[in-house]
């Protein structure tokens, strides 16, 4: 963007600088400060309001009577006379993974990672002195036996744990010089930048948790860490073909009308079903009324949420509970359609993750992540408005134009003709 920025004069004018210069106008840091400002909270307020000014603007289109029609003083507007129903419109429902950009991790590679952190942190903590050798992490070796093991193409249980194991003393015994290094310093603070001693709590945690799935042969443990430059990243489980597991933020979002709404997000893995009431309490407060149908996948069909909505009067669309009922062929056919619907949500993560990199992450701080995530969905609301009611309201007004101009040109014309036969 900055370059872009550097090189047109018409990008220069725009920002606001009064001539044309080629030093950068802004230092490339100012976009991650701007992006921790703002946060999620901020998108979601832009949305709205945005979303708020279409429905006002279109609510005020309708209200306005037809040209070239006259109101009787007896008959009421349409919109008067049809009262709404006290449920209108669709929700849809579903969740999804924005996945960041991190390298896809393995226990070996983690702790080979650390344990080259842990030896950055120990020739830091050094200080030569007269009599004192510096304390040996044989750093060499431990090099040459991750490699001997990751450059294997097919590795077996026994041999991928044995390599496991010995990372695992080797952070051990660099774990040890480094407390034995800061026990022989004499100052009483730490030696260490806010950046290094995170890092130094990060490897600590990385590994307690590796040890804790080699003592116990498993590969599951709690708020499991992926990456150590981003260890708010959790593995989210999710069985689709191809991808079992994505390493990123869960997403609940609801689609309206072509307009999505973030309204959940969690670095931590949920069920989704236990946001649909909130969802559709939201639907109410933005447009006052309940939605008449929700449609959503079977996770969604709990016996809680089916009860919720048979309460309020909105169907629900998805897979029914137990035995399939017997339906008639008109029945099944509405039932089908209103399963189809579910597939403009799932169009729509796949306009987030193709155009707008919902789908690749690269910012790295939880806060910077999660307005990356916002903004993304702002931006697709945006663009349906551009691409959807923006266009298709220019088109009707030319069509419009047309027709009035071409009844014009036909009265005329009749007239005409009309004044030479008189």
């Amino acid at each position: 963007m900055i370059p872009e920025i550097q090189e047109s004069p018409y990008l220069q004018y725009f920002v606001g600088l009064k001539e044309f210069t080629h030093e950068p106008i802004f230092d490339p840091s100012l976009f991650v400060t701007l992006r921790e400002r703002l946060g999620t909270s901020a998108f979601d307020q832009f949305s709205q309001k945005f979303i708020d000014k279409i429905k006002s603007v279109d609510q005020s289109k309708r209200k306005q009577p037809p040209s070239g029609k006259i109101q009787k003083k007896g008959n009421k507007p349409q919109s008067d006379q049809e009262k709404p129903s006290s449920n209108q419109g669709q929700l849809l429902l579903d969740a999804v993974v924005a996945p960041q950009d991190i390298k896809f991790p393995t226990d070996l590679d983690l702790l080979n990672e650390a344990r080259e952190h842990s030896e950055a942190l120990i020739d830091q903590l050094w200080q030569p002195e007269k009599g004192k050798r510096k304390p040996r992490t044989h750093r060499q070796i431990a090099r040459k036996n991750y490699l001997k093991m990751a450059l294997k193409r097919r590795k077996s249980k026994k041999e991928l744990r044995k390599s496991i194991r010995k990372q695992l003393g080797y952070l051990t015994r660099n774990f040890n010089i480094i407390r034995q290094l800061l026990d022989d310093r004499a100052e009483a603070s730490l030696p260490f930048s806010k950046r290094d001693l995170k890092k130094y709590w990060v490897i600590q945690e990385m590994y307690r948790q590796q040890k804790q799935m080699y003592d116990s042969k498993s590969h599951t443990v709690a708020d499991r860490i992926v990456s150590l430059s981003q260890p708010h990243v959790r593995p989210i489980v999710r069985g689709k073909a191809g991808r079992d597991v994505e390493f990123g933020a869960k997403l609940s979002v609801s689609l309206v009308g072509g307009y999505a709404y973030l309204d959940h997000l969690s670095w931590d893995a949920f069920n989704e079903s236990g946001d649909l009431i909130c969802q559709v309490e939201n639907y109410k407060q933005r447009f006052g009324f309940y939605p008449a149908s929700v449609h959503a996948d079977k996770i969604f069909g709990t016996r809680d949420n089916r009860h919720y909505l048979k309460d309020r009067g909105i169907r629900f669309f998805g897979k029914s509970l137990g035995r399939p009922p017997k339906l008639s062929k008109e029945e099944k056919r509405e039932l089908k359609k209103g399963l189809s619907v579910r597939n403009r949500i799932e169009g729509k993560f796949g306009e987030g993750k193709r155009k707008y990199d919902l789908n690749l992450v690269k910012a790295k701080t939880p806060k910077t992540s999660e307005s990356w995530i916002a903004c993304v969905f702002f931006v697709m609301n945006l663009a349906h408005w551009l691409r959807v009611d923006f266009f298709v309201s220019i088109f009707l007004t030319v069509v419009k134009w047309q027709t009035t101009l071409t009844q014009y040109f036909k009265e005329q014309l009749h007239y005409k003709i009309e004044s030479k036969i008189a």
